[in-house]
């Protein structure tokens, strides 16, 4: 299997299977001397550690991460990054491939089963080998020593949906994300969620999401034209999410039902004699160049596919069968996908930082008077 790998000059692989002995990744490329500590990452992991609430699955892995190269300890404290190749391991401690024995041979309707199985005339069965979201931890792992290449920049996601039932956005406060368990930016709708995910995890069944990525503080100029644009690399990154269906931009889709009037982003002078955007319909990014406003993206993230209801599907033989996928899985994949979302956002920021850098240096060119 090729493919493991993403970004250019910042570039990660991942290695792993979800019930092998472990999982992680090679971060290569990152700048040497970016300083960083072991709980930083960790702290990032955690925020994905399956088994953290009921609606998430209950898999207990701790995700304790190791580092097995390409840093020294700092003589202040905490690790410094050299330049080479970091690499960094998860094992995995809660395996339970028996739950898997009953679907070795059948295709699970809306995975990848089938077409892992087209592919490579083998699959791994156990929780989906490499397509399996216990994948993504690695990349959350990779975001954190990224989000050290972007001093100044945050990079903040939220779930925005669940099923049909969205978040009144007149409500939103950044500062409830961390205090509920669907990283939700509007209180009064955590306990309809709550009450919503209930219903669908006593039916064994599941549902899908949309989570919504802020990015601010990028400066302006990130990206190229055509082939290196930044909107399309992070929708290439959000993509390559386990279970992501779709990603947009800004207005995204939305676009379509504005006028042009509605739509453009009009410009003032503002601050240190440089111009303002009145509106961010662009998610802060036009023909591929960050604009420096907030770059903004949403991504769905359809249902678990692994559910209790029996669903028609055929085996290997092509025998036409009844399927109950067995297991502990996430009734609703899209919360833990906020953290693995705001990871891809950091590696490809920080790629693109050290892409512009070595294009045009460090500074924007201002067309105007300094």
């Amino acid at each position: 299997m090729s493919f493991n790998s993403f970004g250019h000059l910042f570039r990660v692989t991942t290695f792993g299977e979800s019930h092998g002995p472990a999982i992680g990744c090679v971060v290569d490329g990152c700048p040497p001397g970016l300083r960083f500590t072991l709980e930083e990452i960790q702290e990032a992991l955690d925020r994905r550690r399956p088994g953290t609430s009921r609606f998430t699955t209950q898999r207990r892995e701790p995700d304790a991460v190791r580092i097995l190269s390409g840093t020294l300890e700092h003589p202040e404290g905490g690790l410094v990054s050299t330049g080479t190749p970091i690499a960094l391991l998860i094992e995995n401690v809660d395996q339970r491939s028996k739950d898997y024995n009953d679907i070795a041979g059948s295709y699970r309707p809306g995975h990848a089963d089938f077409t892992y199985d087209i592919k490579y005339g083998i699959r791994d069965h156990r929780g989906g080998g490499r397509s399996s979201a216990r994948e993504t931890a690695t990349r959350v792992a990779a975001g954190a020593i990224a989000a050290k290449v972007l001093p100044g920049v945050s990079v903040r996601g939220a779930l925005v949906r669940i099923g049909e039932i969205e978040i009144d956005r007149s409500r939103w406060d950044w500062n409830e994300v961390p205090n509920n368990p669907f990283f939700c930016p509007d209180p009064e709708t955590v306990p309809v969620w709550t009450d919503y995910l209930d219903g669908i995890r006593k039916r064994g069944s599941s549902v899908g999401a949309v989570i919504e990525l802020v990015a601010e503080g990028v400066p302006p100029g990130l990206g190229a034209p055509l082939y290196g644009k930044l909107d399309g690399d992070l929708a290439s990154a959000l993509m390559g999410i386990n279970a992501v269906k779709g990603v947009e931009i800004g207005e995204g889709f939305n676009a379509a039902r504005l006028t042009g009037e509605e739509n453009a982003d009009e410009m003032r002078m503002g601050n240190e004699g440089r111009p303002a955007f009145l509106a961010n319909h662009a998610g802060g990014i036009l023909g591929g160049i960050s604009t420096g406003a907030p770059v903004v993206a949403r991504f769905a993230v359809k249902p678990t596919s692994s559910i209790l209801t029996p669903r028609q599907t055929v085996d290997k033989f092509g025998t036409e069968t009844d399927l109950i996928t067995k297991g502990r899985h996430d009734p609703c994949v899209g919360i833990r996908a906020v953290p693995v979302g705001e990871a891809m956002m950091w590696c490809v920021l920080a790629d693109h930082l050290l892409r512009h850098r070595g294009q045009v240096g460090e500074n924007p060119h201002w067309p105007f008077p300094r």
